[in-house]
């Protein structure tokens, strides 16, 4: 997250919240940290805030009622009175303490905190922001020790590496605020107990989210459901997710039927990419608009993912980012061996 040295840190408090199926217990603090000392304000600020993307939005939902989604109806709480600060937080941490009890949820520090002054847009508006850290880092400390120093190993919480965190600004409360989260452990596991059980968020259908969900379909389509359903080699490959990164790059709106022919020409595969568009958005629970406007931060973030890089065995590494008619593919029978052939004015 960006512009964070204008926020005000007002309150924090930590309670510990441990995995009840392990016989871990929940441990509530009675009051906030003093936060006397400005160097730690700060330090915490960042640890809490510098990993969030704010383009990258959700918002708090339930199946029956908004006002039954326990994490929303706590946050509304604290919002309207903040006198209820520590007595809510400690409903926030019972409430996780209840949905700890995946057996790859790790025990660990629950901070609840109130921000004042937190950018958003073009202006600024109070945050509150829960978080949790699980994983322990061991630190070398060297103080010392008569005419000597001394080492010694310590446990702690990396201030770099926020586990997971959720920031709940102060904005679109009918709807269910605007949150945005942070989930670094248990990406790819069904312990993702902290967007699902805990928050129960879903993700706001605007322009970064079209923009990041088509994108991430099309790389999905080129990269694994073309090559099943037609003969194309890993250069063709390349050169398709080339082209529809100069779409998104060079488009300021996303539109189905133009990107289809601009970037796949054939009417087959046309065909093929539509009926994708389908499964994908089944299976993955999204919705895709056939036009939207592109967001550049999404296309920023997609862009690190979108490789174009030809592998060859384990000797050689091609990066091609354009000119697919200047590669010939072909299969030398002397050697047994397949070999491409690249053209090109000057090498440097």
């Amino acid at each position: 997250m960006t512009g964070i040295d204008s926020v005000a840190l007002e309150q924090v408090i930590v309670h510990k919240v441990g995995n009840p199926t392990r016989g871990e217990q929940l441990g509530l603090s009675t009051s906030p940290l003093s936060l006397n000392d400005s160097i730690v304000q700060g330090l915490l600020t960042r640890y809490f805030l510098g990993a969030f993307n704010e383009q990258e939005q959700y918002h708090f939902t339930h199946i029956s009622d908004l006002a039954l989604n326990e994490v929303y109806h706590y946050v509304c709480e604290i919002f309207d009175n903040p006198k209820e600060f520590t007595a809510q937080s400690a409903l926030l941490a019972q409430f996780l303490y209840s949905k700890s009890t995946h057996a790859k949820v790790k025990e660990g520090e629950m901070y609840i905190a109130y921000f004042n002054n937190v950018p958003f847009g073009t202006e600024y508006t109070d945050a509150i922001g829960i978080f949790k850290s699980e994983t322990k880092e061991t630190f070398l400390k060297v103080f010392p020790h008569g005419q000597s120093y001394e080492v010694i190993a310590e446990d702690g919480v990396n201030i770099n590496k926020l586990d997971k965190g959720s920031l709940i600004f102060k904005q679109n409360r009918a709807e269910g605020f605007v949150v945005c989260v942070v989930d670094n452990t248990n990406k790819q596991q069904d312990a993702q107990y902290w967007i699902k059980d805990f928050l129960q968020i879903a993700p706001s259908a605007n322009s970064y989210y079209h923009t990041d969900a088509a994108m991430g379909m099309c790389k999905l389509f080129i990269s694994n459901e073309l090559s099943e359903k037609f003969e194309v080699n890993k250069s063709d490959q390349i050169d398709l997710l080339n082209r529809s990164m100069d779409y998104f790059k060079t488009k300021d709106a996303f539109k189905m039927d133009e990107f289809a022919e601009e970037v796949l020409h054939h009417p087959e595969m046309i065909e093929t990419f539509t009926q994708y568009k389908q499964t994908y958005e089944a299976a993955r629970q999204v919705i895709i608009d056939d036009e939207f406007s592109i967001h550049l931060s999404a296309v920023k973030k997609q862009e690190r993912v979108f490789k174009s890089i030809l592998k060859l065995d384990k000797n050689f590494h091609v990066y091609i980012h354009g000119r697919k008619d200047l590669i010939e593919k072909g299969y030398d029978e002397m050697s047994g061996k397949h070999f491409y052939k690249l053209y090109f004015d000057e090498e440097s």
